[in-house]
This record gives structure tokens, sequence and C-alpha cells, in this order.
């Protein structure tokens, strides 16, 4: 098939294009390779896609409403994978017009542009933020999300509202996907793996919220893109009562406290941590755990990378990748 896949230069995005084109599947990538973070481990991702024969890679921003309607009527897509966004739950509370830029035109653009050229399944990356303060766990689809803490969470959960809106009115068929804590190889310097990592190398103190009760399902990012593939097989079809729109969390199923989770990063690196507990930060929450039973359900999708082991990989790369 030939398939879109936004957010190409990003972690997940990199890790599911390369398993697309593994699978044979032609692969069309576009980023605005902004400064978020670093563009260079950006245009170091790329260089691992680049030299197959069945990658194109084009620099488009999804709130570039032309440039993408342009893509798609050129391009005519099998299949959509929607991972282009503005994340970062802290960033949200500083720089608000980039999550309304990315994650709100940028959504409305991506869902008028599958409007005018149908793909056969849009699968886009929601977030286990629109949880909110949920206590109730694991975290269910069927829970309430009304109540987010951040406008991270909140430009998540109006994605979801957005894309069930166009399968409603236009048969598009879409899958939201709620990550919970991806991590791994080639991911990104604002998530903890790499700023806990780095700061363990380095001898700098690391600081640890809510003074460590928190809880985190950190899943591995094969894991994740493996389901993320298996999803995308399985589009969902209009009946009489409902529209073709799901959302589906795709988590581990296995949380772990964060001082756990920094005393396995001191093992492998074999260093030691020096941590600062702090109070709880605006926008975060003190738990993720994922319900993954109706993704199961219909893939069979079952995480399988332990964390150490998980964690063991991520550091090998973050060694070689920075020379530390």
């Amino acid at each position: 098939m030939k398939i879109l896949v936004t957010g190409a230069a990003g972690f997940i995005g990199m890790h599911t294009s390369q398993a697309l084109l593994s699978a044979g599947h032609e692969v069309i990538g576009i980023d605005n390779l902004n400064d978020y973070y670093s563009p260079q481990l950006k245009r170091d991702r790329l260089a691992r896609l680049t030299p197959s024969a069945g990658f194109q890679f084009h620099v488009i921003d999804v709130a570039d409403e032309a440039a993408l309607m342009s893509l798609f009527r050129d391009q005519r897509f099998e299949q959509v994978v929607h991972l282009a966004a503005q994340a970062g739950v802290r960033y949200s509370l500083t720089h608000p017009q980039a999550y309304v830029h990315s994650n709100l035109i940028g959504f409305a653009n991506i869902l008028e542009a599958c409007r005018a050229h149908p793909p056969s399944h849009l699968v886009y990356a929601s977030s286990s933020s629109v949880y909110g303060r949920n206590s109730q766990l694991p975290y269910s689809e069927s829970d309430a999300t009304d109540q987010p803490v951040s406008l991270y969470a909140a430009t998540k959960k109006s994605n979801e509202l957005m894309a069930h809106t166009y399968s409603h009115l236009y048969g598009l068929p879409a899958t939201g996907l709620r990550f919970f804590t991806v991590y791994g190889p080639w991911g990104r310097p604002d998530m903890s793996p790499m700023l806990f990592l780095d700061a363990i190398l380095a001898g700098r103190p690391i600081q640890v919220f809510n003074h460590g009760q928190m809880q985190r399902d950190f899943t591995y990012v094969d894991d994740i893109v493996r389901g993320v593939i298996e999803v995308l097989k399985r589009p969902p079809v209009r009946t009489n009562d409902q529209v073709p729109h799901r959302v589906l969390n795709i988590g581990n199923h296995s949380p772990v406290g964060l001082l756990d989770y920094v005393a396995l990063l001191e093992k492998l690196a074999q260093r030691p941590a020096h941590i600062e507990l702090k109070p709880m930060q605006p926008g975060d929450v003190l738990a993720t755990y994922a319900d993954t039973r109706a993704i199961q359900a219909l893939t069979g999708f079952k995480p399988e990378t332990p964390l150490e082991v998980g964690l063991s990989h991520f550091v090998n790369w973050y060694r070689e990748y920075h020379g530390a």
C-alpha cells in the first residue's frame, strides 16, 4: 500500500515508517522539522529511512492546508498514520499557540484532506493524558475524559471528538490510539529516559516530582509499533448504530513506580543518580495505567518487552549515539 506517515522524523514516526517499509509498503513521510527539540536528531532519524527505495520525504507542516491538500491530491494515499503533533505537557503551559497550530489546525487539515481524498483508514495519535486526574485505575476507554489538566491533553481529546465527527458525517474510518509513555532508542530528549540518563551520566541531579510518588505505564517503542500496524490493518466499519470511529488504549498494562524506574536506569548506566525530590508539577498526573483489553481483543496486541530489556536497548543506543 501507499501510506502517509505524518511526523515521520519523530520518535514513533521513524520506527513506524521503518516497520511499514520492512513490510513492503510505500511510505510517504512528512514533518516540519521544527526546533521544539534538536532538528539534528530528526535529520538523523530520517537518515535511517531515506536509503529505502520505498520512502519519500517532504518538509510539510500539517497546519499548511494548501501543501497538505496538494500532497493528498497527488499521492492518493490508501492509509494514513497521523503522528505529527506538538508534544509535551509542560511546554503547553508556556507555548499554548504551538498546540493550537499543530494539534488543532493541523489535525483539522488532516481530516479535511481525508474527506477530500478518502483513505481506507486513518490512524491518529491521541494520548493517555486525556484521562486527566482520573482516580480509577487502570484507565479504560469507557472512562470519562472531559476534565483534562493540560492544554496538551485538551487538544488530544479535541482530536478524538473531531475525528468522531468526520466519521459520522463522511464515513471516514478512523482509530485514535491513546499512547502510554513510549520509550526506546531514538526517543525524544524532553522525555524522562533521555533527561534522566543524560543527567546520571553527567553527574547532574535529576528532578523527581511529587517526591517520587508517581507511576507510569512504560511501553517499549517496538511493541507500540506492532500495535499501530495491527490496528492499521483493521479499519472500523459503519453499522446502523455505530460510526466507523473508535479510540483504543495502547500501553503495557504494567505501571512502574518512578523511583524503581530511576533505580533501573542507575543499574544500567552503572552510575548513581543524584535525586532532587520536588512537589507535583502543574498539568501532571499521579499515575498512568492502561486497560488494554480492547486492543488485545481486536488485534492480539500484547507488549513483549520487559522494562529492563527495553531500557537496556535505550541505554546502549544513547551511549553509541552520544559517544557517552
